[in-house]
């Protein structure tokens, strides 16, 4: 038998394109937040580490609030959202830790 060539039903793809077009630019902004919100809570956690917590946590911040600004679909908002309060989270501990400066 062969495999069925269209989407088969009751399976699901993992895309932030969930009213079928194409949002590229919206995409890498919602990565690009979320991975930096990862980054900066995951350092603001590590003292010595205080200067890419601050950093990553504001420029993901910052990032996330115009991602969230032109984001067109609601996976990517959900996404955003996390980067957003992660970064938060990371730049307000890195800050607690020293801040931005060595």
């Amino acid at each position: 038998m062969s495999q069925p060539s269209g989407p088969v039903k009751g399976r699901h793809r993992l895309t932030l394109n969930t009213d079928g077009k194409r949002h590229p630019l919206q995409n890498v902004m919602t990565a690009a937040t979320l991975s930096l919100g990862v980054l900066a809570l995951v350092t603001g956690f590590i003292v010595d580490a205080h200067m890419v917590a601050s950093w990553a946590g504001a420029l993901g911040f910052l990032g996330g609030l115009y991602a969230q600004y032109i984001s067109a679909t609601t996976a990517e908002r959900s996404l955003n959202i996390v980067g957003i309060v992660g970064s938060f989270v990371g730049a307000a501990l890195g800050i607690y830790h020293h801040g931005f400066l060595p």
